[in-house]
């Protein structure tokens, strides 16, 4: 486990608590992208966009690739 995790921080060229923090903040945001999602689903009309904003920026985030959008997480 120690070495598949060395491997993994070497390939994403980061520290150990560089990668504990982008990856909490991406947990977090997840889940809190699902909570909105949950209530988007009890209540349509609001949060119409929250949920799959989330989902861009993610991904952005994530693959590399710019996002044009310039709103927060």
């Amino acid at each position: 486990m120690i070495k598949d995790s060395k491997e993994h921080l070497d390939l994403t060229n980061e520290t150990y608590i560089q990668h504990l923090k982008f990856a909490t903040c991406v947990g977090l945001t997840m889940v809190y992208g699902g909570i909105q999602a949950m209530i988007h689903a009890i209540y349509p009309g609001i949060l119409t966009k929250a949920a799959s904003t989330k989902i861009k920026k993610l991904y952005s985030l994530v693959s590399g690739i710019p996002d044009n959008d310039e709103k927060k997480l």
